[in-house]
């Protein structure tokens, strides 16, 4: 079993919330899920500073 194949199968264990929500393709989604967390991790999106002054 590929690594991915493994990561996706464990994912595809539904969370309360999606087991709510049902699933056609749980593996699938999980597959898109950590696809999009790797895709997060290797370019992070830039966050914006505030000043303290402008936090009020």
């Amino acid at each position: 079993m590929e690594p991915d194949d493994k990561r996706s199968e464990t994912r595809a264990e539904l969370l309360p919330e999606e087991q709510a929500a049902d699933s056609d393709d749980p593996r699938g989604q999980a597959r898109e899920v950590l696809r999009d967390s790797d895709r997060r991790t290797e370019r992070p999106e830039p966050t914006m500073r505030r000043r303290p002054e402008e936090t009020a």
